[in-house]
């Protein structure tokens, strides 16, 4: 009697775990990692850069995020890598994004979004930033920052992207990225349920490796962060090829950000000069002697495009055929082990010694090498965008049919060989809040991804508080009156087992 009383216990303590890691949960930072904001274990990101046609597809029409039959057919090919996080460099706030982000995050899939495009009134001109950086760029940014602060799959935001690359773009734009970060972290604090963390994405030039690193981590006062980076990307390229983690100088890339106060990753790596890539890199980079500094990264990139990294071939009809670089990549994400939280707390005590000062931000100092920080960046062009908030629908997830989980366009794997159309479709691993009564689509089929609230549904939070913990009481409170049917169902039956 003990015993199958024990095997129904253990079960339904299994069915109510696996209740509770199903849905979405936002991305935080606590020191330098990334954490799941709900069972704080430590998320380390395996993924892929993701623009399709490159930047310039980016229009008033389209997006890689705009459309959902493509969107379906990609996240399936994100499934099958094994992936947890893609990164996109531009975005159209104005274009309706619900569908795909909905399909990520049933998918299981977080968005690292860059706030800029090449589009004119959209990005920092590196030279001579004075003469972009005005209220209209502003407004781009805050309005890409607000639409996506409402999902919780929006794992950060990129400020910039190799905007500092050379001598000239050193002399005068700094200043400009801290205040571009600090417009953003401001906005969000006024009119957004969490404030998701803002990075920066490096060129991994030797000239600036430390220095810019150190300057845009460091913090304008003691009481504040607002200037300063919460999490820092490097575009890495130096591993080409069988190499150790010696030979391809990743070893000095972990002397170089292994005190870094915050969370690091690779926002794009992946050499091309040795074809096809075997991408061993991802071994060290999800080996203790790398993941106690290194968040994980992004290999760049998913389409095929005339610089040769692709990982699928995309076709005018639609159809997208898996390269030689997809099976690799597949293959080595797929026998990473990432540590839990003790076992990462073991490694920094090992290797980096008390926490507390790694973890400690620095003041800002009055120079870096190689960098010219005293522009003087022209204060007041987004206040008027930070009291009123800017005017753009906010993200939302919305209710998805099984027919729009079915990929639509034919995919083939490696040898040419189309797969069956009934096997291309994305699996749902997770559930999200649909929080829609009025979504015309509530006549339709079965729902999928409806779950436990996003607490990005609710009213803005004023909070100063640090990361993303604005929302947490909302979604802690939030989930437990959406489940509490189910859990009041598991906690009647485990009574009834045990008076039996």
């Amino acid at each position: 009697m003990w015993n199958k009383r024990l095997r129904n216990t253990l079960f339904l303590i299994y069915l109510l775990n696996s209740y509770c890691s199903a849905y979405i949960h936002p991305i935080e930072i606590q020191g330098k990692k990334f954490v799941d904001s709900v069972t704080k274990e430590p998320f380390f990101i395996k993924g892929v850069d993701y623009q399709p046609g490159g930047s310039s597809e980016v229009n008033a029409k389209s997006d890689p995020l705009s459309d959902p039959s493509i969107c379906a057919r990609d996240i399936y090919m994100f499934q099958q890598l094994g992936i947890n996080t893609i990164r996109i460099y531009s975005i159209n706030p104005d274009l309706n994004h619900d569908a795909c982000m909905t399909m990520l995050a049933a998918a299981g899939i977080y968005l690292l979004l860059d706030v800029n495009s090449p589009l004119p009134n959209q990005h920092l001109n590196r030279y001579e930033p004075w003469t972009t950086y005005n209220e209209g760029y502003i407004n781009h940014v805050l309005k890409v920052t607000h639409k996506f602060s409402f999902y919780n799959n929006t794992l950060g935001f990129f400020a910039g992207n190799e905007i500092v690359n050379d001598k000239k773009s050193s002399k005068n734009a700094p200043p400009y990225i801290k205040s571009v970060i600090n417009d953003m972290k401001t906005y969000s604090r006024k009119h957004l349920p969490r404030n998701i963390p803002i990075g920066y994405s490096a060129a991994d030039d030797l000239n600036y490796r430390i220095s810019l690193a150190k300057y845009l981590e460091c913090s304008e006062s003691s009481t504040s962060s607002d200037y300063s980076v919460d999490f820092y990307g490097i575009n890495s390229y130096q591993w080409c090829g069988q190499q150790t983690i010696k030979t391809s100088g990743y070893d000095k890339l972990v002397e170089a950000y292994q005190n870094y106060s915050r969370p690091v990753l690779f926002s794009e790596f992946g050499c091309n000069l040795i074809l096809p890539r075997q991408f061993e890199e991802i071994k060290a980079l999800f080996s203790p002697d790398m993941y106690s500094t290194f968040s994980g990264g992004l290999v760049y990139e998913y389409s095929q495009e005339p610089n040769n990294y692709g990982l699928v071939m995309l076709s005018a009809d639609g159809s997208a055929m898996m390269l030689s670089d997809f099976d690799m990549l597949k293959k080595q994400y797929a026998n990473t082990i990432t540590p839990n939280a003790k076992e990462l707390e073991n490694i920094w005590a090992q290797k980096l010694g008390k926490q507390s000062e790694v973890n400690k931000q620095p003041l800002c100092k009055a120079k870096y090498d190689n960098l010219s920080i005293e522009t003087k960046v022209a204060k007041g062009l987004a206040t008027k965008l930070i009291a009123n908030g800017v005017k753009i629908d906010q993200g939302r997830y919305i209710q998805l049919n099984e027919s729009d989980l079915q990929v639509q366009y034919e995919i083939y794997d490696l040898s040419g060989k189309q797969i069956d159309p009934s096997l291309t479709k994305v699996k749902v691993t997770h559930k999200v809040d649909t929080n829609s009564e009025d979504d015309d689509s509530s006549s339709k089929g079965n729902k999928l991804g409806a779950g436990t609230p996003n607490q990005s549904q609710g009213t803005s939070s004023n909070s100063n508080t640090n990361s993303n913990s604005n929302s947490n009481s909302r979604q802690k409170s939030a989930g437990s009156i959406h489940g509490f049917s189910y859990f009041a169902l598991i906690i009647t039956l485990l009574f009834q087992i045990y008076n039996s």
